[in-house]
């Protein structure tokens, strides 16, 4: 039996083996078509009864190796990249969801999440319905219907690092025989993998800690072949009824363990066309080979940074888990015990020009729409990334008027340090 390698060597080691004589660095594939010799080659690979590459839309060798390695980090079975997180998280839903349906999703989710779910999708004929993580089970379960086919929640919010109770949630989901999608772009699978509690599919913006460099916009779903489709067929015909569009193959039973993220590549894919390009694809793998190591430093200069927050006479609140004064610190232990992520919601003692002065006197770092790499950068998310949610959304979401979204880096935690108290004196 071939030896498991543990998820360091995983980033490095994962999703590429050359063969004699092959390219030790993962090349990019920077070609749209393939070359097959005879038609009845192609012609299976159309009917998906072979695998190769025929047209980048549908696969690349470049984003293939890549997706593998993401899916060897989380434990999944297969995974396929997308042009975005954006496109990621509606693809994940959008691939057991049609006109007619509903999914249930935690409010405290990134805002453009918020807006895709609950105004985009809308227009499709796709109702969300938002429940606070924080009721209790009678109250979300009640918020389930017969059509609905998924619920959907992020392991740490964006922006307001509230921690996912994803066991309790995946226990819910199961109940009502549906699966949970869970976006594990904060923590990354170095410090969480949602299956192993009990969720069924993972989402990330591979832009943000996986990239880690602000080079490559991306997503990637993650399918960790546990959802057992079949039996709950009537729920999912689009998996478990023959579709026309491939001479009326059923997923379920053709692809079994692969049938999800099959169909995410072969239909969505196909249709939508939402890929990542082979060049952000090898940059991304970069960012995957040293994800283990800034992880780590992120979450030791985050913590050292709450710390210093919490003790701060100008700051009136601190949201991360890593502090043991922390709602979320028991959450926190039991999910991410080796740390979680590199984000901190705090709030400063005053009104929301107080919170702008602030951020406009820091100098190292940068006000930014990015979060998640390796540069320190802040923002004031009511302001700017979650301006389009109402003062009642925003409080649904856990987005509080003075949050401030500070996303700290891999720099000397004392120059970070240092640059966030000059920036509090100066905005006295």
């Amino acid at each position: 039996m071939e030896k498991k390698l543990r998820r360091e060597s995983v980033c490095v080691q994962a999703g590429w083996t050359p063969k004699k004589g092959e390219p030790r660095v993962l090349p990019i594939y920077q070609s749209t078509t393939f070359k097959y010799d005879n038609s009845e080659q192609m012609a299976r690979l159309f009917d998906l009864e072979d695998t190769g590459y025929f047209y980048t839309r549908l696969q690349n060798p470049t984003n293939d190796a890549v997706a593998a390695k993401i899916a060897e980090l989380e434990g999944g079975v297969g995974a396929m990249l997308t042009s975005s997180g954006q496109a990621a998280n509606f693809y994940a839903v959008f691939n057991i969801c049609q006109a007619g349906d509903h999914f249930v999703t935690s409010n405290t989710i990134y805002g453009g999440t918020y807006n895709l779910f609950g105004v985009t999708m809308k227009k499709l004929g796709i109702e969300c319905t938002f429940v606070d993580p924080e009721w209790d089970d009678k109250r979300i379960e009640a918020a389930f219907r017969p059509n609905t086919k998924c619920f959907f929640g992020e392991t740490i919010s964006n922006p307001g690092g509230h921690v996912f109770d994803i066991e309790r949630f995946a226990r819910m989901a199961h109940k009502h025989g549906v699966p949970l999608i869970v976006d594990n772009t904060f923590a990354t699978p170095i410090n969480c993998r949602p299956f192993e509690w009990g969720a069924d599919i993972v989402t990330h913006s591979t832009t943000k800690y996986m990239d880690g460099h602000a080079t490559s916009v991306g997503g990637a779903i993650v399918d960790s072949g546990n959802f057992d489709w079949n039996a709950h067929a009537d729920k999912f015909p689009g998996l478990c009824q023959p579709d026309e569009s491939y001479h009326g193959l059923t997923y379920a039973d053709a692809f079994g363990k692969m049938a999800y993220i099959t169909k995410a590549t072969a239909q969505l894919m196909r249709d939508l066309g939402s890929i990542q390009s082979p060049q952000n694809a090898f940059l991304l793998n970069l960012g995957l080979e040293t994800l283990h190591l800034r992880m780590r430093q992120h979450c030791a200069n985050a913590q050292a940074v709450a710390e210093y927050l919490e003790q701060n006479e100008r700051v009136a609140w601190v949201n991360y888990c890593g502090l043991k004064s922390n709602k979320y610190y028991e959450l926190g232990q039991k999910y991410l015990p080796n740390g979680s992520c590199g984000v901190i919601a705090f709030g400063l003692k005053g009104t929301k020009e107080d919170a702008i002065r602030f951020m406009d006197s820091l100098k190292m770092i940068c006000i930014v729409t990015h979060v998640a790499d390796a540069r320190t950068c802040v923002l004031h998310p009511a302001s700017h990334t979650h301006r389009q949610l109402s003062d009642e959304q925003l409080r649904e979401a856990g987005v509080a008027p003075d949050l401030i979204r500070l996303s700290v880096g891999i720099e000397n935690v004392e120059d970070i340090i240092e640059d966030i108290q000059q920036a509090l004196d100066a905005s006295k």
